[in-house]
């Protein structure tokens, strides 16, 4: 009873008032009470739960991770609050790019559910370990956790509707790694399943998640409600279409997201959608900045600042800072303020740790001392390139972009014969995965590599 009265006073205090401190006391006493207790295993693991995710909101992360261990050591004999609590730890590890014990809670959830009857939440474990498996970039794992997921869902899930979300859940991450490793036709069956996926979910007949989800205690667990499916749903179809080089498409998908998060804002403000918008806005930015609008572009960098800073403990910033760097990069490009483009990147440079932006803001970079004639920082910056991706699993559209920037150092230096080696090799990974603004880029160089060496009738083919 003591416990209990500690939580609800907890309660009252976070939802009513701004004494935050007073909440924690409660929750802690209440904690330090309850798992000595045997029994009332759901007020001992709200308990839990509203204490971490409140050391969350002040940044204590370590906190919060200590106190759902305890928990989860707790919880065993009550498999429901085990996999609850499995989730909510692995979310914070991965949160905190902790992903290898993040990835072994998930496998520790995945052995919890081997009983048949819990076939739906082993399916989740499984796709949220694939998940974390893409970010490690392990991509044999992936297949066959995604593999093995997708036979569980074809074989064992009888509730149609729970199949369906189960099926959206798999074609999602599926895209998603297809489009990480840059196989941009490769992807193309996959994204168009997943577009009929979310229309079947989105039909009117379509019943609410309420009434979904829950009918039974393993069958409470959502990956993500359907109004924020739609948006993810967007959200990669704008990134297939930007590597396609499918420009207003991905202008056109880019807009019909944004504003149904405006519309799911004025409802309810959840922080997930503030990640969604970001990326969005990343995305479009680079599509301004292709098409030449220059002015909108740098607006919508303004807007994506704003929104990160407008995030609880400024987390989106910290997050998104290396992007937002490389953005003011390309935007400096794009205007020839080669020295500004210089210190944006190297600062993307200091703070990123995710191997694709740091290629390809050493891309960028490299086209910076190119064009300020900066031979032998292009040629020491080009060497480092060089052996990251030999040594590293990077996707194919970077790899033949590199392709692209050794070709056009080669043409700048007159050295046709390398040149269109480079180049050749570019145009063979850009044609097979329909790479088009590559495939078109290459070919106009290309045809300016045969106009210097006096081949004007190749360099006509090539136009």
């Amino acid at each position: 009873m003591e416990a209990r009265t500690h939580f609800q006073l907890a309660q009252i205090l976070m939802n009513y008032t701004k004494n935050i401190d007073m909440a924690k006391g409660h929750l802690e006493k209440g904690w330090h009470i309850a798992e000595n207790l045997s029994q009332f295993d759901d007020v001992k693991f709200e308990i839990a739960t509203l204490l971490s995710s409140l050391y969350l909101r002040e940044d204590q992360s370590g906190a919060a991770k200590v106190v759902l261990r305890k928990a989860l050591e707790l919880s065993q004999h009550n498999i429901q609050w085990h996999c609850k609590l499995l989730f909510q730890l692995a979310q914070i590890h991965s949160n905190d790019k902790e992903y290898a014990p993040a990835s072994t809670l998930l496998a520790v959830g995945v052995d919890t559910c081997d009983d048949t009857s819990m076939a739906y939440l082993k399916t989740l474990f499984l796709l949220s370990r694939a998940m974390i498996l893409m970010i490690e970039r392990k991509t044999q794992e992936v297949h066959a956790t995604l593999n093995q997921a997708v036979l569980i869902i074809d074989n064992s899930i009888q509730n149609v509707h729970l199949k369906e979300y189960l099926k959206l859940f798999f074609l999602t991450l599926q895209v998603l790694h297809y489009l990480q490793i840059g196989q941009v036709k490769t992807v193309k069956s996959s994204l168009k399943q997943l577009q009929q996926s979310i229309q079947t979910i989105m039909a009117p007949n379509w019943p609410p998640d309420d009434q979904i989800f829950g009918n039974t205690p393993m069958e409470s667990f959502m990956w993500l409600p359907k109004d924020l499916n739609i948006v993810l749903v967007y959200l990669v179809t704008v990134w297939h279409s930007m590597m396609a080089g499918y420009m207003d498409k991905a202008q056109k998908y880019t807009e019909k997201a944004l504003s149904h998060i405006e519309v799911l804002k004025s409802q309810e403000n959840k922080p997930i959608l503030a990640v969604f918008q970001i990326i969005l806005l990343e995305h479009i930015i680079m599509c301004r900045l292709v098409m030449g609008n220059k002015s909108l572009a740098i607006q919508e960098i303004g807007l994506a600042k704003d929104v990160c800073l407008s995030s609880p403990n400024k987390a989106l910033l910290k997050r998104h800072s290396p992007q937002l760097h490389c953005l003011l990069g390309l935007y400096a490009m794009s205007i020839s303020l080669f020295d500004n483009a210089e210190k944006q990147f190297q600062v993307c440079l200091q703070e990123t740790t995710e191997r694709d932006l740091k290629l390809f803001a050493n891309l960028n970079l490299a086209i910076v001392y190119l064009r300020t004639h900066r031979e032998q920082e292009l040629q020491y910056l080009l060497q480092q390139v060089q052996t990251d991706t030999t040594t590293s699993n990077n996707s194919q559209a970077l790899v033949g972009s590199f392709y692209y920037v050794q070709g056009l150092n080669a043409f700048h230096k007159s050295s046709f014969h390398e040149a269109k080696r480079f180049l050749r090799e570019t145009l063979k990974m850009a044609n097979a995965e329909d790479l088009n603004r590559l495939t078109s880029c290459s070919l106009v160089l290309l045809s300016h590599v045969f106009l210097s060496i006096n081949n004007s009738r190749e360099s006509m083919n090539m136009v």
